[in-house]
């Protein structure tokens, strides 16, 4: 069986700025409100299906949550769905914002 892979914050944002990947954001509703990689999905239980159904499984997708811990998980979890090129975001959104500009809101 396949596992997913990691990814530094600058390989994530390098793809996400050729459009390979999405970025599933799987934080508390609050804290992606607060910040969040721009055009990431903030992924709850109560979207994971409109979601595994919007995203081809052959699209890359990033996991991202606090650390980069719950991420591997939840990345795991889109393998076994079938997805085929899954990554959990290293240092999670809190790696990315030292480096990396972020977006607040629903944007």
């Amino acid at each position: 069986m396949q596992n997913f892979k990691h990814i530094n914050a600058a390989e994530a944002k390098e793809r996400l700025e050729s459009g390979s990947a999405v970025v599933a954001d799987i934080r508390d509703g609050q804290s992606f409100l607060n910040g969040h990689i721009a055009g990431s999905v903030h992924l709850t239980n109560d979207n994971l299906s409109q979601f595994m159904q919007d995203t081809p499984q052959d699209k890359a997708v990033i996991v991202c949550c606090y650390h980069g811990i719950s991420s591997q998980q939840a990345a795991q979890f889109l393998v076994q769905q079938g997805y085929q090129q899954v990554y959990s975001l290293d240092g999670g959104f809190e790696g990315w914002r030292l480096g990396f500009p972020f977006v607040t809101g629903n944007d």
